[in-house]
């Protein structure tokens, strides 16, 4: 049996990847894809949403006896009731907990909102349901001002993450349109407002994950003697890959589409940035378990 430590990584990365992509994929195509598009792709998407849905309700419940059992002796005390309750009342993490439920039943109810309205919906309740994770962990770790703005700073580089990272799945889905002439032109059209939105959103990513470090360390992961200081090295280092493969998709591959050329490779970019993004949200969840600086 795996260590409640290991169980609460599984879990983060879970409810983490799951929410990201929620509301990043949602986000994307209620505001940037023609309606005809953006049915065919949310319906093509109906059985990813369902094991991220699947996945945010199952971590959300799971994760308060993960919690009562790091608190106390182990797995025995994971489902103790004392324990159970005085963290879901007396703890940052039991307020961020009720909220997290709170957003999962509303994310839960948005599978009955009717057409398009689905995706807004679904987009909306994902949204809360990241801003969240910015009552736990190392956003809390301040006081007064400093805080809230760490608080909010976090909520920023969530939202600017999914927004990015969420929308790679559905943009994969839209590049084979491009073949078909029925949907190029909305293809196309897709493509181009993710293209402009990507930039802001990269840039949003860039500037709240170095304010976030200013808040965090007060300066740059150079004492690799605490694990948490590597791993953020390794993070940063994954996410230059990021962007250096979303500049080349931008750059180099997006112009031969226009050639009619390169559809292929910009699929392939694609994927190595959805990958890349996974390995990312990986080591955030490891990371959000340790101790930054002593």
């Amino acid at each position: 049996m795996i260590g409640p430590d290991a169980a609460l990584f599984v879990c983060r990365f879970l409810f983490d990847g799951a929410g990201l992509f929620l509301w990043g994929a949602g986000a994307y195509l209620c505001t940037m894809v023609p309606q005809d598009l953006q049915r065919q792709i949310w319906a093509q998407l109906a059985p990813h949403r369902r094991i991220a849905v699947a996945c945010v309700g199952v971590s959300a419940i799971v994760l308060l006896p993960i919690r009562s059992a790091m608190i106390g002796n182990g797995w025995p005390d994971a489902l103790n009731p004392d324990m159970l309750l005085a963290i879901a009342f007396d703890t940052t993490v039991g307020t961020a907990w009720c909220c997290q439920i709170v957003a999962t039943i509303l994310l839960l109810f948005t599978g009955f909102v009717p057409g398009s309205m689905n995706v807004a919906a679904t987009a909306i309740v994902s949204a809360l349901l990241l801003a969240s994770l910015s009552f736990t962990g190392h956003a809390v770790m301040n006081d007064g001002w400093r805080g809230v703005l760490h608080q909010a700073n976090d909520v920023v580089h969530l939202l600017a993450g999914g927004a990015w990272v969420g929308a790679l799945l559905p943009v994969f889905l839209i590049l084979p349109r491009l073949e078909d002439s029925s949907t190029r032109d909305q293809a196309r059209a897709a493509l181009s407002h993710f293209s402009m939105a990507g930039h802001l959103a990269i840039a949003g990513v860039i500037l709240s994950g170095v304010t976030n470090m200013l808040f965090i360390l007060d300066g740059l992961p150079t004492d690799w003697t605490f694990e948490y200081q590597r791993l953020l090295t390794v993070k940063i280092g994954l996410v230059a890959a990021m962007i250096l493969a979303a500049i080349t998709n931008r750059y180099i591959l997006v112009p031969r589409i226009v050639r009619h050329r390169g559809s292929r490779a910009l699929a392939i970019g694609t994927m190595a940035e959805i990958v890349l993004a996974i390995a990312v949200i990986g080591f955030v969840a490891w990371s959000a378990m340790l101790e930054p600086a002593a």
